[in-house]
């Protein structure tokens, strides 16, 4: 039976969840997550999980931090006087909010505190520093021969 290698072009569905049993993303119910192996397209851990299986196999895996979305960066927590919102902007903890890299790219980040004069913001990915475990099926299968 074929194996997913680097390059193979997967489907696959899963359910994901934290040390907790917190499930944080499912697939099921819906059409099953399609990606190429080694492209970047998923987590590291991710990718390494689905290399060797076979269509129809299942496992269970837990990917730590630094092989799914790395670890919590205090550099990427800030805070941001409100005069730099667009005026009139209500912000409240937990709303998301986009703002412009350096290089023009869109940085999302949770607000996470608000004071008279100012905000504070965190940029890190909702699921950074934390291991993620997956329940990975293999539905199909497109070889990169």
């Amino acid at each position: 039976m074929r194996q997913a290698k680097h390059g193979d072009n997967v489907k696959i569905h899963y359910d994901g969840s934290l040390d907790d049993g917190t499930r944080f993303d499912s697939s099921m119910g819906r059409d099953p997550l399609a990606f190429t192996l080694g492209s970047g397209q998923v987590i590291p851990g991710f990718d390494s999980a689905v290399a060797g299986m076979a269509v129809g196999e299942r496992k269970s895996v837990r990917i730590p931090s630094e092989q799914a979305y790395g670890e919590h960066s205090d550099e990427l927590v800030q805070h941001l006087p409100k005069s730099a919102l667009p005026e009139g902007l209500e912000v409240t903890v937990g709303m998301p909010l986009q703002a412009s890299g350096p290089e023009g790219e869109v940085v999302s980040m949770m607000v996470i505190g608000v004071a008279e004069d100012s905000i504070q913001v965190d940029a890190n990915h909702p699921l950074a520093g934390r291991a993620l475990n997956f329940d990975i099926e293999l539905v199909a299968l497109d070889t990169a021969e």
